[in-house]
């Protein structure tokens, strides 16, 4: 078993996303506890109402919001029974047995997986220390109960979770059926949160694969020059479509400064990965791929889709290697020489194709696009994220903020 925690400062968020997930049919409420009456006969604003009671004992208190994921073996079929008694066992464990809490079981993923949302203000007005509660009691009983309900540990190397984010449907968003907000939110929020990352083009690496762009605009444009970040949908050619939406007004917030907080902590923490990336790129370059869509299509199917940097005038000037498995994006160069998108292409005669320039590369990047966009194939993009979670959640029915100029 896998717990993800997220500690928020929205309630409503927290709860509104596994209720929109309910209203889809993607999810089903199977646990309530702490509630008085009916809580299948309880609408949103009721069930938010039994939180708000309690944080309303300790206004001052603004990281008052648990949202945590349980995630099972892929192999694991785990009835709702067992599920509840997992629940209460769990936030029992964590210190959490006598707090309200709902638990939501999900069905947009290949693996069994639950959501239990709660609070840490307590009926007396204090508040539950969440400090290193991850590393800490939820680490604690996740063991415990891997044992007691006798299930695969995470740990072992049977464990396959299969984690998964699945791309945009851009019909869904086109004709209605689908709110623009919530499909990009939901998107940059699991890729912010699971992926590890060193700039935005390594960013928009991910993004791309699920029919998602982050854009400074133009480099002379005011937004560019403050700082800004709009969110923009993507169709199957790789246009942008639909209204882009601000960054500051994602639940998250990943605006441009505190994404650039996050390079230098996923520099660290992605290392570990980068000779498993090479030894699979090695695998595949030793069966000599005819050329770069056989190259790509060999790596996709182990999970890793590699991405062909082309300039304005349609050479190649560089590679991305976005490895779905271990949630990591190197550039091709930053694993070593032979992993340029130079050698790389050189390794299947293909080098003439690339940009040689080093002033027309540099003018290109600012300006760079895609080859024609596809979406990861079912394989692997449609299995690939629920428990890779920081999936955090629009806010709805905000009470309007003073606009700030410029906060995009």
């Amino acid at each position: 078993m896998v717990a993800k925690i997220i500690t928020g400062k929205s309630l409503r968020g927290a709860l509104k996303y596994n209720e929109n997930k309910v209203l889809e049919g993607k999810a089903d409420l199977i646990l309530a506890s702490g509630f008085a009456g009916d809580i299948e006969r309880m609408n949103f604003n009721q069930k938010l109402q039994r939180f708000e009671n309690l944080l309303m004992l300790k206004p001052n208190v603004k990281t008052n919001t648990l949202h945590i994921s349980l995630n099972f073996d892929s192999s694991e079929k785990i009835t709702d029974q067992t599920l509840q008694k997992i629940a209460l066992t769990y936030v029992e464990k964590i210190g959490f047995g006598d707090q309200p809490f709902i638990a939501y079981r999900h069905h947009d993923a290949a693996h069994d997986h639950i959501h239990l949302v709660t609070t840490n203000i307590q009926a007396n007005g204090n508040r539950i220390d969440l400090h290193n509660i991850g590393a800490n009691q939820s680490e604690k009983a996740r063991k415990e109960i891997e044992e007691e309900f006798n299930l695969i540990k995470a740990q072992s190397k049977q464990f396959k979770p299969e984690p998964g984010i699945k791309a945009v449907d851009i019909e869904k968003v086109v004709y209605g059926k689908l709110p623009t907000k919530r499909a990009i939110s939901n998107t940059v929020n699991a890729v912010t949160g699971s992926y590890k990352f060193t700039s935005l083009a390594e960013l928009n690496a991910v993004l791309k694969q699920f029919n998602v762009i982050a854009d400074r605009g133009t480099e002379d444009s005011q937004m560019f020059q403050k700082n800004g970040l709009i969110y923009s949908l993507l169709d199957k050619e790789g246009n942008k479509v639909g209204v882009p939406i601000k960054s500051s007004s994602l639940y998250t917030q990943p605006t441009l400064p505190w994404l650039q907080k996050q390079f230098p902590k996923h520099e660290q923490s992605r290392i570990k990965f980068k000779p498993q990336l090479k030894q699979s790129i090695d695998k595949v370059l030793r069966s000599k791929p005819a050329d770069q869509n056989a190259f790509t299509t060999v790596l996709k199917t182990q999970g890793i889709a590699a991405v062909f940097r082309t300039g304005v005038n349609g050479q190649v000037f560089g590679i991305t290697f976005v490895d779905h498995k271990n949630r990591t994006v190197f550039n091709g160069s930053d694993l070593g020489k032979a992993y340029s998108a130079k050698a790389i292409l050189a390794a299947f005669g293909q080098s003439k194709s690339l940009q040689t320039s080093t002033k027309n590369t540099q003018k290109s990047t600012t300006q760079t696009t895609q080859p024609k966009h596809e979406p990861i194939q079912s394989t692997h993009t449609d299995t690939l994220l629920a428990n890779l979670l920081k999936e955090q959640y629009d806010q709805p029915n905000q009470p309007k903020k003073k606009k700030k100029r410029l906060r995009i």
